[in-house]
């Protein structure tokens, strides 16, 4: 069985937001919401009605690293929603997250073209695999840990003309 893993947020990696501001992320914005709200779920398209995962069922692993935001779940293969997800992300058709957050602390530089929001602090309510995120290709949905049956060492040798 697949996981679904990549970054729900990069740090510092900006987005337009609605063509009204700049929106960034503070390394470390979700760290007290992690520990003080920790269920966490991963979503369809910020669809509460079509759940994927989430920690509190231990389908969803989220830490808050150098990078970002970096999250890992294992849809259920079983059910409809968990098959789709799969397939559309393993295709490459879905290949983007966004969140949903409350800004909880926020710094405004009113200095440019368009205001700029960095978000210091925030409460994380949920993951959602999108096809088109505000924060775009910083973010990343992608398969691993994919099973074929054949283990990563095997294949190299058999490519080799090593193994049978």
């Amino acid at each position: 069985m697949a996981d679904i893993t990549g970054y729900a947020i990069q740090w510092g990696q900006p987005a337009i937001i609605a063509g009204l501001f700049e929106e960034r992320f503070a390394r470390g914005a979700f760290d007290r919401s992690l520990i003080d709200n920790p269920d966490v779920a991963v979503l369809w398209a910020h669809d509460s009605s079509r759940p994927l995962a989430r920690v509190s069922n231990k389908s969803l692993t989220i830490r808050s690293d150098n990078i970002g935001l970096w999250y890992s779940f294992k849809p259920d293969d079983k059910s409809p929603l968990g098959q789709e997800a799969l397939a559309s992300v393993g295709s490459g058709l879905v290949n983007e997250v966004s969140v949903g957050f409350s800004s909880i602390e926020e710094e405004w530089d009113d200095g440019g073209k368009l205001p700029k929001r960095l978000i210091t602090r925030a409460f994380l309510g949920e993951i959602s695999i999108v096809l088109w995120g505000a924060y775009g290709k910083s973010t990343s949905a992608s398969l691993s840990g994919r099973s074929t049956g054949v283990s990563r060492a095997e294949a190299a040798m058999k490519a080799r003309g090593i193994a049978v």
